[in-house]
């Protein structure tokens, strides 16, 4: 397994392009995003548990509900969602991109992000589409850029990786920055390989990855309307089909999740207002599902959050968490340790404090990652959730966001 360049272009037979039409006043940001496989590709998704859905959420998964897609068209800047014609907008998106390629409308990913509850004009998209074709390229680093919102930076990783002597490329762009929360937290992933697979193995991969990558992700606690993940797999890396549970479909498992943590990271230290990735590694638990219960739990406290954003060891916001987490845990036995590239204390063994440099702590938590460390000293299970400190700028784009 090794990284590469290329994010979603990395994979053969994927180009992209994204550029600004018109949705967002600003005309140095580009707001039209587009991803295309030269062949019909195996695709999934996921979506947000969100009651409240976005019409591109409800569009794309009928669309690939037959397991294939040729393309995925992404606007940023407003979330057609709660929006009386906002299927309609969907799928004249995808209607419009499909006459520009020579596709049918049914094979269209279509996602949006941006304002809720706001109209979605689909003249500038409709205006922006032949320049987005035209640009399309094996590069496609714009295509990062054309599905940011109040992100500070493009999110896109790629992968290289064998199997059955073919060379193989999975890759991924992501954008998310506020409104992000377990079950789904997200915001927008578009994942390409060339890798032969089945729409169903495909499927299968992807929804089990997601319970210990994105699902395991929180900013702020919020579960967006609009969150999805789609992958593409074009089979262009020829090698040879993957129709079940084996070795060639354990290698791309693990090249998909490889892709899903890097994106992981880079959402949560991302997030808005952010100045540090906060890391939750708990080890010991009874099981899986107590583990991740309380990485989540210290994750999403937002006394803990603010305690990092202000390097402060408060190791007893860790323990709050845990004991309000819902999790079976034997309090007397929980050891804590804070970790980052300047070394590692203990600051709570067995459930009680113990002795520390509160000097070295901070300059422990001064760093822009930090790991969260758990022994619960009750089983062998771990678990691993992200997510960022809590700032005073987190407030301010929140505050006048619409406005």
């Amino acid at each position: 397994m090794q990284f590469i360049n290329g994010g979603v272009c990395a994979a053969k037979g994927f180009k992209a392009n994204g550029i600004h039409c018109g949705i967002r006043k600003n005309r140095t940001k580009r707001d039209l995003t587009l991803i295309v496989s030269e062949k019909k590709a195996a695709a999934a998704g996921v979506y947000t548990t969100n009651l409240v859905k976005g019409a591109p959420n409800v569009v794309t998964k009928e669309n690939i509900s037959d397991g294939y897609a040729s393309a995925a068209i992404c606007n940023s800047g407003n979330a057609n969602t709660c929006n009386a014609n906002g299927i309609e907008v969907a799928k004249e998106m995808c209607s419009l991109t499909a006459a520009a390629l020579g596709i049918d409308a049914k094979d269209v990913i279509v996602a949006s992000t941006g304002v809720i509850g706001q109209p979605l004009d689909i003249t500038p998209i409709k205006n922006g589409i032949p320049e987005l074709v035209n640009g399309l390229s094996y590069d496609g680093s714009s295509a990062a850029e054309g599905i940011m919102t109040t992100d500070t930076k493009p999110k896109e990783v790629a992968v290289s990786f064998t199997i059955g002597g073919k060379e193989c490329k999975i890759g991924g762009i992501a954008k998310g920055s506020g409104m992000i929360h377990p079950n789904m937290a997200t915001m927008l992933v578009f994942i390409t390989t060339d890798v032969a697979i089945t729409p169903e193995m495909l499927q299968k991969a992807l929804s089990a990855d997601i319970k210990t990558t994105f699902n395991m992700v929180s900013v702020d606690g919020d579960t967006s309307t609009n969150d999805m993940v789609t992958v593409m797999a074009n089979g262009m890396a020829e090698n040879e089909i993957i129709t079940a549970e084996g070795e060639a479909y354990g290698t791309f498992c693990k090249a998909l999740n490889t892709v899903n943590v890097q994106l992981c990271k880079m959402i949560a230290g991302d997030g808005e207002g952010a100045t540090k990735l906060l890391e939750c590694a708990v080890s010991g638990a009874e099981n899986e599902a107590i583990a991740k219960t309380v990485a989540k739990s210290v994750i999403c406290s937002s006394l803990t959050k603010a305690a990092m954003f202000g390097a402060d060891a408060n190791w007893g916001r860790v323990l709050c968490a845990i004991g309000y987490s819902g999790a079976n845990v034997d309090v007397t036995k929980i050891d804590v340790s804070f970790k980052s590239s300047a070394g590692e204390i203990v600051v709570c063994q067995n459930g009680a404090g113990v002795d520390f440099s509160e000097k070295i702590a901070k300059e422990i938590l001064l760093k822009e990652e930090i790991t969260i460390l758990v022994n619960l000293n009750s089983g062998t299970a771990s678990a691993l959730a992200w997510g960022c400190d809590l700032t005073y700028d987190y407030v301010k784009i929140n505050g006048d966001y619409r406005t």
